[in-house]
């Protein structure tokens, strides 16, 4: 692997960035309103012409800043020393900008001194990020293949705030806990999440350069946390945690004689057998009552399913999981997505290297690859909990506080038959039920009742469920609505509790009730 840049910015410096950038509103929101949703909408696209049009005619300091950073262009040095006062020389000292000759992308105003056409450009990333109430800045590399330029990535490139990175902010149970765990903490984006509800977080990964700009950005950030070089557990051996969350090199690529791979989203691993380690060994490293949350991907191997598979990864180890797969691609349609995210798409070898990756998945048995989420908690039940399904419909987001309440609805759902029939139970308020059938006809063919929050699950309820569910508003317990159902439906009551008794505990577990 090369060896990490050294971008020596001192704390005093970095206060002095972080107070300059703040003053000028460098913030989500302010660059949003600057170049407008449908130019910011773009941009995730990574073409950069709608926000160039955008601030055409602007050159006041967050525009600098918005062309030096977001949009990478070279900008007039003198427009750069008004936006970052007393700066640019240390920046460019500690290699986070360079000065080059050129013509003028953003002149300043008439008679500015541009030091016979001085151009700055970023050699490093530092964008603005909104998480949990904060504006944030975050330091990574410098966003490849703008504005469809073939761009190859080094093994050492570190990726900004992401789809994935933001999925997985989403999906972390944001409880207080005594000590988290950051591993494959890339650019530092959950580490800034983790510091908001842990009294101590350890951040790990493999790549030094990444960890060099982790530091930078939780410095630049105010924000405290252990730095470990390493792969994957060994760097917090013999060591837990009460909450771990992941974001792990996940992508399953064919390795290359005397090339390098990419750190960020590559292993050494077989196939899938990173992912398989990550959960096998996630026991040995959380505390009782302990979670870990994983986003990553897994392989469907022919003649054998892949819920059997993901099954056999948590057995043994205790562990209650919940496994959601969001997503399936195909072989060809994975391939393409990440010979496109390396850079490659286009490229003189496209061919070669798409040819290459087919015939790995192919020796692997690989069909298909799934996209999703891992939940796994150290809950010590005898006999643990496993939930594995396949989820690609729309979900609440965050969808953490689902996850949060979940060990709490199991414990309720294994309740004797007994203790649920005494209780009282609640819909919760975002339950709503839809119905459809004949105009004019007695009774409804379907009665569907729907979670708005959360999963947003749906059930198909009968005419015994549908009145039961509807009865159950806090006031009257389980067994005494049912004997009431019963009466009402003359159907026999013992053959109805034994009905309604297991769907219940499922609906109970699914967060149904208050």
């Amino acid at each position: 692997m090369q060896q990490p840049s050294s971008y020596q910015l001192a704390p005093a410096m970095l206060v002095d960035l972080r107070d300059t950038l703040a003053g000028h509103a460098y913030t989500v929101d302010a660059v949003l309103a600057a170049i407008g949703s449908t130019a910011h909408a773009a941009l995730g696209r990574n073409s950069t012409v709608p926000a160039v049009e955008a601030l055409a005619g602007r050159d006041d300091p967050l525009a600098t800043l918005i062309r030096l950073w977001p949009l990478q262009r070279a900008v007039d040095r003198s427009a750069v020393e008004r936006a970052l006062p007393g700066l640019v020389e240390p920046l460019v000292d500690t290699g986070v900008l360079v000065v080059e000759s050129g013509g003028v992308d953003s002149p300043g105003p008439p008679g500015a001194d541009s030091r016979a056409g001085e151009m700055v450009r970023a050699e490093v990333d530092l964008r603005p990020y909104a998480a949990d109430d904060r504006d944030l800045l975050v330091f990574s590399d410098l966003t490849p293949g703008l504005d469809t330029q073939v761009a190859p990535m080094r093994p050492d490139f570190v990726l900004g705030v992401s789809s994935a990175s933001s999925t997985l902010a989403q999906l972390t149970i944001r409880r207080p806990v005594s000590a988290a765990l950051d591993l494959g903490t890339g650019c530092g984006v959950q580490t800034l999440h983790l510091a908001g509800h842990a009294a101590a977080v350890t951040a790990t990964d493999v790549n030094p350069r990444t960890l060099e700009l982790a530091a930078l950005t939780l410095a630049l950030n105010g924000v405290s946390a252990e730095l470990l070089d390493g792969s994957l557990y060994e760097p917090v051996a013999g060591r837990r945690f009460d909450l771990i969350t992941s974001n792990p090199p996940y992508v399953m690529s064919p390795p290359r004689a005397g090339e390098e791979r990419l750190a960020y989203r590559e292993t050494g691993y077989r196939g899938d057998a990173m992912m398989e380690h990550l959960v096998r060994r996630a026991v040995d490293h959380l505390n009782p009552h302990g979670t870990c949350q994983i986003l990553g991907n897994w392989a469907h191997v022919g003649g054998q399913p892949w819920q059997e598979r993901l099954g056999g990864w948590v057995a043994g180890t205790g562990l209650d999981a919940h496994i959601v797969q969001r997503e399936v691609l195909d072989v060809p349609a994975y391939v393409e997505l990440w010979l496109a995210d390396a850079g490659l798409a286009g490229s003189a070898d496209y061919r070669q290297r798409y040819a290459e990756w087919l015939d790995y998945f192919a020796g692997l048995g690989i069909e298909a690859v799934g996209m999703g989420w891992l939940l796994l908690t150290r809950a010590g039940r005898e006999d643990p909990w496993l939930r594995i399904e396949d989820w690609p419909y729309a979900v609440e987001q965050p969808i953490a506080p689902a996850f949060a309440a979940e060990s709490d609805w199991i414990t309720a759902s294994r309740r004797s038959d007994d203790e649920l029939l005494a209780q009282a139970w609640s819909l919760t308020d975002d339950v709503i039920e839809e119905t459809t059938g004949q105009p004019g006809a007695a009774d409804p063919q379907h009665i569907v009742l729907r979670q708005q929050r959360g999963f947003r699950r749906a059930i198909d309820a009968d005419t015994a469920l549908a009145a039961v569910l509807g009865a159950c508003d806090g006031d009257l317990p389980l067994g005494v609505v049912i004997d009431a159902v019963a009466g009402l439906l003359e159907v026999d009551l013992r053959q109805l509790r034994a009905d309604l008794l297991p769907r219940f505990r499922i609906l109970i577990a699914d967060g149904w009730f208050a």
